[in-house]
Protein backbone atom coordinates (compact mmCIF):
# COMPACT_ATOMS: atom_id res chain seq x y z
CA UNK A 1 0.00 0.00 0.00
CA UNK A 2 1.29 3.44 -0.91
CA UNK A 3 2.24 5.75 1.95
CA UNK A 4 0.97 8.78 0.03
CA UNK A 5 -2.09 10.11 -1.79
CA UNK A 6 -2.18 12.86 -4.44
CA UNK A 7 -2.81 16.33 -3.07
CA UNK A 8 -4.92 19.02 -4.75
CA UNK A 9 -1.86 19.95 -6.84
CA UNK A 10 -1.18 16.35 -7.81
CA UNK A 11 1.91 16.11 -5.58
CA UNK A 12 2.10 13.31 -2.98
CA UNK A 13 0.95 13.88 0.59
CA UNK A 14 0.89 11.65 3.67
CA UNK A 15 -1.82 9.04 3.24
CA UNK A 16 -3.85 10.17 6.28
CA UNK A 17 -4.86 13.32 4.36
CA UNK A 18 -7.29 11.18 2.36
CA UNK A 19 -9.54 10.83 5.42
CA UNK A 20 -10.99 14.36 5.01
CA UNK A 21 -10.61 17.17 2.45
CA UNK A 22 -9.79 19.71 5.17
CA UNK A 23 -6.77 17.67 6.26
CA UNK A 24 -4.70 18.80 3.26
CA UNK A 25 -4.49 22.44 4.41
CA UNK A 26 -3.72 21.42 8.00
CA UNK A 27 -1.09 18.92 6.77
CA UNK A 28 0.56 21.40 4.40
CA UNK A 29 0.72 24.45 6.67
CA UNK A 30 0.78 23.20 10.26
CA UNK A 31 1.45 19.53 10.91
CA UNK A 32 5.10 18.88 11.68
CA UNK A 33 6.34 22.46 11.42
CA UNK A 34 8.26 23.38 14.60
CA UNK A 35 6.42 25.54 17.14
CA UNK A 36 8.01 27.62 19.88
CA UNK A 37 4.95 29.58 20.99
CA UNK A 38 3.69 28.66 24.45
CA UNK A 39 0.04 29.30 23.69
CA UNK A 40 0.05 27.11 20.57
CA UNK A 41 1.87 24.33 22.41
CA UNK A 42 -0.64 24.45 25.25
CA UNK A 43 -3.55 24.51 22.82
CA UNK A 44 -2.29 21.43 21.02
CA UNK A 45 -1.76 19.48 24.23
CA UNK A 46 -5.33 20.32 25.24
CA UNK A 47 -6.82 19.45 21.86
CA UNK A 48 -4.95 16.15 21.72
CA UNK A 49 -6.44 15.40 25.13
CA UNK A 50 -9.92 16.18 23.80
CA UNK A 51 -9.25 13.94 20.81
CA UNK A 52 -8.73 10.88 23.01
CA UNK A 53 -11.35 8.36 21.87
CA UNK A 54 -12.47 10.63 19.02
CA UNK A 55 -11.19 11.57 15.55
CA UNK A 56 -8.93 14.51 14.77
CA UNK A 57 -11.47 15.55 12.14
CA UNK A 58 -14.01 16.14 14.91
CA UNK A 59 -11.58 18.26 16.92
CA UNK A 60 -10.28 20.22 13.92
CA UNK A 61 -13.83 21.10 12.90
CA UNK A 62 -14.48 22.48 16.40
CA UNK A 63 -11.09 24.13 16.88
CA UNK A 64 -12.35 27.71 16.59
CA UNK A 65 -15.12 26.90 19.06
CA UNK A 66 -12.54 25.53 21.49
CA UNK A 67 -10.45 28.67 21.08
CA UNK A 68 -13.43 30.88 21.85
CA UNK A 69 -14.46 28.76 24.83
CA UNK A 70 -10.97 28.62 26.35
CA UNK A 71 -9.85 32.25 25.96
CA UNK A 72 -7.62 31.49 22.97
CA UNK A 73 -5.86 28.91 25.15
CA UNK A 74 -4.25 31.66 27.21
CA UNK A 75 -3.34 29.43 30.14
CA UNK A 76 -2.88 32.43 32.43
CA UNK A 77 -6.58 33.24 32.01
CA UNK A 78 -7.77 29.62 32.04
CA UNK A 79 -5.97 29.05 35.34
CA UNK A 80 -8.47 31.44 36.94
CA UNK A 81 -11.49 29.41 35.78
CA UNK A 82 -13.80 28.27 38.55
CA UNK A 83 -16.21 25.37 38.87
CA UNK A 84 -18.88 27.70 37.53
CA UNK A 85 -16.82 28.06 34.34
CA UNK A 86 -16.61 24.28 34.06
CA UNK A 87 -20.40 24.03 34.38
CA UNK A 88 -20.81 26.76 31.76
CA UNK A 89 -18.52 24.91 29.35
CA UNK A 90 -20.50 21.72 29.91
CA UNK A 91 -23.43 23.45 28.21
CA UNK A 92 -21.37 24.63 25.21
CA UNK A 93 -22.53 22.59 22.23
CA UNK A 94 -19.66 23.86 20.09
CA UNK A 95 -17.03 21.85 21.96
CA UNK A 96 -16.66 18.30 23.28
CA UNK A 97 -18.62 18.33 26.51
CA UNK A 98 -16.57 15.87 28.54
CA UNK A 99 -16.23 16.96 32.16
CA UNK A 100 -12.94 15.20 32.77
CA UNK A 101 -11.33 16.73 29.70
CA UNK A 102 -12.63 20.23 30.47
CA UNK A 103 -11.39 19.99 34.04
CA UNK A 104 -8.05 18.74 32.73
CA UNK A 105 -7.61 21.93 30.67
CA UNK A 106 -8.15 24.07 33.77
CA UNK A 107 -5.83 21.90 35.84
CA UNK A 108 -3.17 21.84 33.15
CA UNK A 109 -3.34 25.62 32.77
CA UNK A 110 -2.41 25.95 36.44
CA UNK A 111 0.37 23.40 36.02
CA UNK A 112 1.60 25.30 32.95
CA UNK A 113 1.94 28.48 35.00
CA UNK A 114 3.99 26.60 37.58
CA UNK A 115 6.15 25.12 34.84
CA UNK A 116 6.80 28.50 33.21
CA UNK A 117 7.79 29.92 36.59
CA UNK A 118 10.39 27.16 37.00
CA UNK A 119 11.61 26.67 33.43
CA UNK A 120 11.14 30.04 31.75
CA UNK A 121 8.60 28.91 29.13
CA UNK A 122 6.51 25.94 28.13
CA UNK A 123 8.44 25.81 24.86
CA UNK A 124 11.80 25.60 26.63
CA UNK A 125 10.50 22.69 28.68
CA UNK A 126 8.86 20.78 25.82
CA UNK A 127 11.81 21.05 23.45
CA UNK A 128 14.08 19.42 26.03
CA UNK A 129 12.34 16.19 24.99
CA UNK A 130 13.10 16.46 21.26
CA UNK A 131 14.53 13.03 20.38
CA UNK A 132 17.79 12.64 18.47
CA UNK A 133 17.29 11.59 14.85
CA UNK A 134 18.75 8.13 15.46
CA UNK A 135 16.03 7.41 18.04
CA UNK A 136 13.17 8.24 15.67
CA UNK A 137 11.24 5.37 14.10
CA UNK A 138 10.40 5.50 10.39
CA UNK A 139 7.59 8.04 9.85
CA UNK A 140 4.10 7.05 11.02
CA UNK A 141 5.08 3.53 12.10
CA UNK A 142 4.62 3.96 15.88
CA UNK A 143 2.03 5.59 18.15
CA UNK A 144 4.39 6.10 21.09
CA UNK A 145 8.12 6.58 21.45
CA UNK A 146 10.79 6.71 24.12
CA UNK A 147 10.57 10.52 23.97
CA UNK A 148 6.76 10.62 24.27
CA UNK A 149 6.85 8.19 27.19
CA UNK A 150 9.46 10.36 28.93
CA UNK A 151 7.53 13.61 28.36
CA UNK A 152 4.25 12.01 29.39
CA UNK A 153 5.79 10.61 32.58
CA UNK A 154 7.34 13.96 33.50
CA UNK A 155 4.15 15.90 32.84
CA UNK A 156 2.16 13.48 35.00
CA UNK A 157 4.74 13.82 37.76
CA UNK A 158 4.13 17.56 37.61
CA UNK A 159 0.37 17.05 38.00
CA UNK A 160 -0.83 17.27 34.38
CA UNK A 161 -3.69 15.06 33.21
CA UNK A 162 -4.86 13.60 29.87
CA UNK A 163 -1.23 13.49 28.72
CA UNK A 164 -0.64 9.79 28.07
CA UNK A 165 2.23 8.63 25.81
CA UNK A 166 0.01 8.26 22.72
CA UNK A 167 -1.48 11.73 23.18
CA UNK A 168 1.99 13.19 23.71
CA UNK A 169 3.39 11.40 20.65
CA UNK A 170 0.66 12.93 18.48
CA UNK A 171 1.50 16.31 20.01
CA UNK A 172 5.20 15.86 19.20
CA UNK A 173 4.37 14.88 15.60
CA UNK A 174 2.17 17.94 15.12
CA UNK A 175 4.42 20.50 16.84
CA UNK A 176 7.54 19.53 14.91
CA UNK A 177 9.59 17.84 17.61
CA UNK A 178 9.91 15.07 15.03
CA UNK A 179 9.41 15.10 11.27
CA UNK A 180 6.86 12.35 10.78
CA UNK A 181 5.93 13.20 7.19
CA UNK A 182 6.74 10.16 5.06
CA UNK A 183 9.84 10.74 2.97
CA UNK A 184 8.06 10.86 -0.38
CA UNK A 185 5.51 13.41 0.90
CA UNK A 186 5.90 16.77 -0.84
CA UNK A 187 5.97 18.55 2.54
CA UNK A 188 8.66 16.35 4.14
CA UNK A 189 11.51 18.51 2.83
CA UNK A 190 9.79 21.75 3.83
CA UNK A 191 9.43 20.52 7.39
CA UNK A 192 13.02 19.31 7.44
CA UNK A 193 14.24 22.76 6.38
CA UNK A 194 11.97 24.47 8.92
CA UNK A 195 13.31 22.25 11.70
CA UNK A 196 16.90 22.98 10.64
CA UNK A 197 16.26 26.73 10.79
CA UNK A 198 14.25 26.62 14.03
CA UNK A 199 15.89 28.23 17.05
CA UNK A 200 15.39 25.83 19.95
CA UNK A 201 14.28 27.75 23.04
CA UNK A 202 16.67 27.85 25.96
CA UNK A 203 15.64 26.39 29.27
CA UNK A 204 16.85 26.72 32.83
CA UNK A 205 17.21 23.87 35.24
CA UNK A 206 14.68 23.79 38.06
CA UNK A 207 15.78 26.16 40.76
CA UNK A 208 18.20 27.82 38.31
Amino acid sequence: MSTTVPGPDGKPRCRWCAAAPEFFAYHDSEWGFPVGDDRRLFEKLCLEGFQSGLSWRTILAKRENFRAAFEGFDFGRIAAFTQADVERLMTNEGIVRHRGKIEAVVNNARRALELVEREGSLAAYVWRFEPPAEECAPPQTVSTSRASVALSKDLKKRGWSFVGPTTVHAFMQAMGLINDHVEDCAVHGEVERARAAFQRPHWKAEGG
